[in-house]
C-alpha cells in the first residue's frame, strides 16, 4: 500500500491525497477510527431500543464483533502490513475504543438492574468483562480465513453473548428467590 495507490483508488492526484493525510499510516488510523465510529453508532442505536436489557446487551455484543468483521473484509490485504507497523498506536487506540464501548454496555446493565432484570453486579466491571470475552471473537489478523464465514462468526457471537448474559440473569433470579 502506498500513498500513490491510495490516491489512485480515490481518484486523486498523489499531492492532493497528502492534503488530507500526512502518510499511509494516517489513512489506516483514520479508517480504524471510522470503523469504531460505526461500532459506536450501532451500539448507541441498540442501547436505545425498547427491549429488555439482556436482549439489548446480547445484540450489542454481537454487533461489536460483526460490524468490525464486516468493515475490514474488503481491504484486509492492504491493511495487514500497515497494522504490524502501527501496533503500539493501534493498541492504545483500541484501549480507548473498548473503554467507550464499555461505558455504553454498563449503562444498559444499570438499566437492567433498575428494572430488576439483571443481578446487582458492578456494572462497570461487568461491562469490561463482556468486552474482554467478546474480544476473543474478533479477527486477530486480517487473513482470508478471518473473514471466511460471517454466518458462523455471528452464530458464535450470539452463543457467547447468550452464555454471558444467561449467567447474569440466573444470578439475578437466584437472588430474587432468596
Amino acid at each position: 500500500l502506498t500513498m500513490e495507490l491510495i490516491a489512485e483508488e480515490a481518484g486523486l492526484a498523489r499531492r492532493t491525497a497528502y492534503l488530507y493525510f500526512r502518510s499511509k499510516e494516517d489513512v489506516v488510523l483514520g479508517t480504524v477510527d471510522r470503523i469504531v465510529d460505526r461500532v459506536d453508532a450501532r451500539l448507541t442505536a441498540l442501547a436505545a431500543l425498547e427491549a429488555p436489557a439482556a436482549d439489548r446487551l446480547q445484540r450489542m455484543l454481537v454487533a461489536r464483533v460483526m460490524v468490525r468483521a464486516e468493515s475490514v473484509q474488503e481491504y484486509h490485504r492492504a491493511l495487514d502490513n500497515l497494522f504490524a507497523s502501527l501496533r503500539a498506536t493501534l493498541l492504545e487506540r483500541r484501549r480507548i475504543y473498548f473503554e467507550r464501548e464499555s461505558h455504553q454496555l454498563a449503562a444498559v446493565v444499570r438499566e437492567g438492574q433498575r428494572a430488576g432484570e439483571l443481578a446487582a453486579v458492578d456494572a462497570r466491571k461487568t461491562a469490561a468483562l463482556l468486552i474482554l470475552c467478546t474480544n476473543a471473537l474478533l479477527p486477530h489478523g486480517l487473513s482470508e480465513t478471518d473473514f471466511a464465514d460471517h454466518a458462523a462468526l455471528e452464530r458464535r457471537s450470539r452463543a457467547v453473548a447468550r452464555l454471558l448474559l444467561d449467567g447474569i440473569r440466573q444470578h439475578s433470579t437466584r437472588k430474587k428467590g432468596r
